[in-house]
């Protein structure tokens, strides 16, 4: 991690413009425009992410983007966690709706309306579609590119079961998918919380989520996989006929990884003072080759560039910058823009046969032979991966303690991410203490970690005094 927690804000702004990820300018607040190099990139997260969820028997689908005010109320809890956040559309052309129409905040009740059509006998079951696309909600807290916006981009996979066990088991896998693909890809570690039961998703039974931290410390929440039990079925009245001919309802699962969110833990988590370091699948552009010319030498020289481009582009995204600015400069922009090899090619590498080659990640330069080019590009490749997992990790793993007293919460939370503590509950009973701890530390409770049976002994709650029960995790949030 090289930016630090003091300037990271600045250097966030600084790299969003200047790598021109998005421009802000756009005319409604909480909504900007991706410019091609995000979006290049998210659309290989993208892939990599349905092939992922494609492996695990999901296939696709797209619903409408609009849903009747009527099926967004069927289920209690979750009409009344999401209408505040709803974009209501309310008049066609000059007629006015006899019914609103919500913007989709999240398609739950857009899609579980079709399952009750769709889901008959056990032989329907399991059903496990995805769709990609947009959401919106109308965020009322303060808005920054990527991280926080009223319009984001996102998967959402919605599952149904004959049995609790095997809605768990999703559960478990939709962890194993966040590891294999936010974690081993793109290189940013993360924790996964079972949140208390007063911040769980709305309608939920349990949700669990991947918390990662940016360098500033705070908590960026990455994809959450929620467990619905019967909620949703019961009220949209999904079901399905058992073998003995009784009625069921399904159990259900949904999961949300949002990659444009994902996308900023990407070049927060690996960006340094140069700017933007992808992980090389990640890249835009791959490769870029840069002509080291005088007036004399530039034809022999572009003819070389277009010969190593000819032999890569096969297997790369590759380019020659043959514009007119200075090498310096072309250096420049293509590190802030996170390009992950450089190839510099002038009249000394073709008389003696040999490449100079740049690594974006660890800005090692060194001397190949030609004939070696693609087997070097290969292990960059990987080695580069596993360096910046290596680094992300590493930091990642220091950005923990514990405290036992509000006063000791506050003074950690200012060196530390997630700071553990000892607390009353996780119940609803909890809730009261976690507007404490938010109050006098600007944190929120995550939740418990899961996986860990982490029991407190002979401790008291941080907030109420009361025997404690469990250990949870806070951290000062996006």
């Amino acid at each position: 991690m090289q930016t630090e927690k003091s300037n990271f804000s600045e250097w966030y702004n600084e790299v969003i413009k200047e790598a021109e990820l998005c421009d802000i300018r756009y005319g409604v607040k909480g909504f900007v425009v991706f410019m091609p190099w995000a979006v290049m990139t998210m659309n290989k997260m993208y892939d990599m992410y349905e092939k992922e969820l494609q492996k695990r028997g999901h296939v696709p689908a797209l619903f409408p983007a609009l849903i009747p005010e009527s099926y967004l109320t069927r289920e209690k809890e979750h009409v009344e966690g999401f209408v505040p956040e709803v974009f209501w559309v309310t008049e066609a052309g000059k007629n006015k709706l006899e019914e609103k129409l919500a913007m989709r905040p999240t398609s739950e009740t857009a899609m579980y309306s079709m399952y009750s059509l769709w889901i008959k006998g056990k032989k329907d079951l399991p059903l496990k579609l995805y769709q990609r696309g947009q959401v919106w909600r109308y965020e009322t807290k303060a808005t920054k590119p990527f991280i926080r916006s009223r319009e984001f981009y996102w998967i959402e996979a919605h599952d149904c079961f004959a049995t609790r066990e095997e809605a768990e088991a999703q559960v478990r896998e939709d962890m194993e998918m966040a590891e294999n693909i936010i974690h081993q890809k793109f290189g940013v570690p993360f924790l996964f919380f079972k949140r208390p039961q007063w911040d769980k998703f709305a309608g939920a039974v349990d949700t669990y989520a991947a918390d990662t931290l940016l360098p500033d410390g705070r908590v960026l929440q990455l994809p959450s996989t929620h467990m619905l039990g019967q909620n949703f079925s019961k009220s949209f009245n999904i079901k399905y006929m058992d073998e003995n001919e009784r009625e069921e309802f399904v159990w259900q699962t949904c999961y949300g990884p949002a990659i444009s969110r994902i996308y900023a833990a990407v070049f927060a988590t690996h960006g340094d003072e140069k700017g933007l370091v992808l992980p090389f699948d990640l890249a835009p552009l791959q490769i870029i080759i840069i002509p080291i010319v005088k007036v004399e030498t530039k034809d022999e020289v572009n003819r070389k560039c277009k010969e190593i481009i000819g032999t890569l582009r096969d297997r790369y995204s590759v380019k020659i910058d043959d514009g007119e600015e200075t090498p310096g400069a072309k250096f420049n922009l293509w590190e802030l823009k996170g390009v992950p090899v450089r190839i510099e090619i002038g009249k000394r590498d073709i008389d003696s046969g040999m490449l100079t080659i740049v690594r974006r990640d660890t800005k090692e330069k060194k001397q190949i032979k030609e004939s070696k080019l693609i087997e070097t590009i290969e292990k960059i490749r990987e080695e580069m991966l596993k360096n910046l997992i290596s680094k992300a990790d590493s930091w990642f793993k220091g950005q923990m303690t514990e405290a036992n007293s509000l006063e000791e919460l506050n003074a950690a939370l200012e060196k530390f991410g997630f700071v553990k503590i000892p607390f009353c509950t996780d119940q609803m009973e909890g809730e009261k203490c976690a507007e404490v701890v938010k109050e006098h530390c600007h944190a929120n409770i995550r939740g418990t970690l899961y996986g860990k049976d982490e029991k407190p002994t002979n401790k008291k709650c941080i907030a109420c005094g009361k025997k404690a029960t469990v250990y949870v995790y806070a951290a000062r949030q996006y």
